[in-house]
């Protein structure tokens, strides 16, 4: 083939091949999202109805999770350079069904952990890491839209994930249901990335080895980058958030639950990310064109409102739109960091610097539904960390608009 020809591929051309692995990227993350994410809520709820264990006990694993799958996020893109994007992938496939599968066995706390452990193996190939990072390899110029269609998979995760995983556990228990869900996630997933996930174009490859061999190593930029205020910034910001909204999210099922059943309480979660997806889409239409950090602080504040509104109104109507309000930008807040490092840092660096803020943003809102889950048992209701969260978010709004010096050349 003459490779001039690759060189000349417009990614915005619906012929390009990069978009047939946007479209297997939103099938990862829509299972993703709908067992490591989203799937958390379930189990909390379930755990506790079935073994009768503490809410903190059942929270402080999920944190677990969290907190094991951030040690291993710092280091996909190096993964994905030593074994490939398509086995990365079908690692993570296997790891996220295996785990949901165990989950719904589980007799005994230790065995709970064990299971989130080899699930944070899963959430990391089948999560935000390893999507922005396999997507890189097949884009430049419209690297922020391909992320942003991929990870609306992350929301219909909630969408569909949330009220079928309720649906199938109604009729075949928890145990039987996780399995079902499992089988499905296998069947679905490991074909179509085995026939649709090859190597990126020759373009990428060239371009690539180019700038690896003036690049500074992996370390060296993660050294920097902790020194630098604009990376500070968008870290902190984004940890605080996300640590505020992991654990809202979790919890919110079991918040829920009593004020207004567990039904009404799964499609307050769907229309939750359905706003996400609604939030994420509208966004990608206009975000390059838009200041990202100033967008993020309304967004970190929009958050806050509904916050106060979930907290102080216990009405059906009201407490569903708080959930969209809440929705609406919840998967921006996914997107949005990788966006700004790709604007404001060293393009050599995206890879490595998007799985550190990753895993930076992990280890934090890995406390989240720990912290929140102990709060709530000491103080008797969610009032008390529910309004941490909300200070939280505030915090972040003011953080996040701290830009420091350039730090791209």
């Amino acid at each position: 083939m003459d490779h001039s020809q690759d060189t000349l591929v417009d990614e915005s051309s619906i012929r390009y091949d990069g978009w047939r692995i946007v479209a297997v990227c939103f099938l990862v993350a829509t299972f993703g999202w709908a067992f490591g994410f989203y799937g958390q809520s379930v189990y909390v709820a379930e755990l506790h109805r079935i073994h009768g264990w503490p809410t903190s006990l059942i929270s402080t694993a999920t944190t677990f999770f969290y907190l094991f799958g951030a040690l291993l996020v710092a280091f996909v893109s190096e993964a994905i350079r030593a074994f490939g994007p398509r086995n990365c992938l079908l690692a993570g496939v296997f790891a996220m069904a295996s785990a949901a599968a165990l989950i719904g066995q589980v007799t005994a706390p230790w065995q709970l952990y064990a299971v989130n452990g080899l699930l944070a193996f899963g959430w990391v190939g089948t999560s935000l890491g390893m999507i922005t990072n396999t997507l890189g390899l097949w884009f430049d110029k419209k690297r922020g839209m391909a992320i942003s269609l991929a990870l609306n998979g992350a929301s219909f995760g909630g969408i569909a994930g949330v009220p079928l995983m309720v649906a199938a556990i109604a009729s075949f228990g928890f145990s039987g249901a996780m399995i079902v869900a499992a089988v499905t996630m296998v069947v679905l997933l490991v074909p179509v990335v085995l026939i649709l996930v090859g190597r990126p174009p020759d373009r990428m490859n060239i371009a690539l080895a180019l700038v690896a061999a003036d690049a500074p190593s992996a370390s060296r930029i993660r050294a920097r980058a902790v020194r630098d205020a604009a990376f500070l910034s968008v870290s902190i910001a984004f940890a605080l958030v996300l640590f505020a909204q992991v654990g809202f999210i979790v919890h919110l099922i079991s918040f829920l639950d009593p004020v207004i059943g567990r039904e009404r309480a799964a499609i307050a979660v769907a229309l939750m990310t359905a706003m996400a997806v609604v939030g994420r889409v509208l966004f990608s239409t206009v975000i390059d064109r838009l200041n990202q950090r100033l967008a993020s602080a309304i967004s970190f504040v929009s958050q806050a409102v509904a916050l106060t509104v979930v907290i102080n109104l216990q009405n059906d109507i009201a407490l569903m739109a708080a959930c969209a309000l809440f929705g609406f930008s919840v998967g921006n807040l996914i997107t949005m960091p990788a966006l700004i490092v790709q604007r404001e840092f060293d393009p050599r660096s995206f890879g490595v610097l998007v799985s550190l803020i990753t895993a930076i943003n992990q280890i934090t809102y890995a406390f989240g539904p720990g912290v929140i889950g102990l709060l709530r048992d000491a103080s008797g209701s969610y009032i008390l960390p529910f309004y941490g969260c909300i200070g939280l978010e505030l915090t972040a709004a003011v953080l996040i608009m701290v830009r420091g010096r350039s730090a791209r050349p």
